[in-house]
């Protein structure tokens, strides 16, 4: 399994997070047991570690933000696509009666197929479903560019441009869909984590007595790892885009 992957599932990068800091806090205390830190030596090391620990607050801070702005992009692009389609329903009457008819019954296949397409998360299916919406708009486009080449009045312009509205909404939803952290951020959290639980592992004095820092850092930071990703994945995590508005749009054109 590819790192690109492994953020896909939140729980698991909570436990691996978890499992590798608490070993870089104990290799920290292998390094103590063979060099110990004079008081001037202390007072340096201190600096440092605080310097590395506000590096990493800030850098979970910037991913956090990274992963809510893009959890707030996703659910406002499907707010747009809700209202794209509705649009265009209400546009169809524009069109003459059996072209009409046809834009609409494929626009109420279409809106089922976006419904899926947020609630589904098996792979193989979401190729079907891309698959079968990619199908759906080619029969959509050539519902509203017939009848607009055949009587191009200012009437049948408004349909068609509302049919491209509802196309191009697919597009930046799916756009914003792919739109994820770098790899190379985790990458970079990922390592100045484990830098930071080593020099805790190194600057605690009594195993014993100083235990409980072995377990508070790890996870703290692994929970941070694990919001984050959870945030950032539109299909594995806890808190993933409601499709309400499609929701409420489908049930009001499928009621008589």
């Amino acid at each position: 399994m590819t790192f690109s992957r492994i953020v896909d599932f939140p729980p698991l990068v909570f436990a691996l997070s978890l499992i590798a800091l608490w070993i870089s806090a104990w290799i920290g205390t292998s390094f103590r047991r063979r060099r110990n830190l004079d008081e001037y030596e202390r007072e340096d090391f201190r600096v440092v570690l605080s310097a590395v620990l506000t590096l990493l607050g800030l850098i979970i801070g910037f991913s956090f933000s990274m992963a809510v702005s893009r959890y707030d992009q996703r659910n406002a692009y499907e707010q747009a696509e809700a209202s794209a389609v509705a649009t265009e329903y209400v546009r169809a009457d524009l069109l003459p009666g059996g072209d009409a008819a046809r834009v609409i019954a494929l626009l109420r296949n279409y809106l089922d197929q976006r419904l899926l397409f947020y609630k589904i998360r098996d792979e193989h299916q979401l190729q079907q479903i891309d698959a079968h919406t990619a199908q759906l708009e080619r029969e959509l486009w050539s519902a509203v560019r017939v009848p607009a080449a055949a009587q191009p009045t200012p009437l049948t312009t408004l349909a068609v441009s509302g049919m491209n509205d509802v196309l191009n909404s697919q597009g930046y939803t799916q756009a914003a869909w792919l739109n994820r952290i770098p790899i190379a951020a985790w990458c970079l959290m990922a390592v100045i984590a484990i830098c930071c639980n080593v020099l805790i592992g190194y600057a605690t004095r009594s195993i014993t007595r100083q235990a409980i820092l072995f377990v508070v850092l790890p996870l703290i930071v692994s929970i941070s790892f694990f919001l984050i990703a959870d945030i950032d994945s539109p299909r594995g995590g806890v808190i993933r885009v409601s499709p309400q508005n499609l929701v409420s749009l489908s049930q009001s054109l499928h009621t008589p």
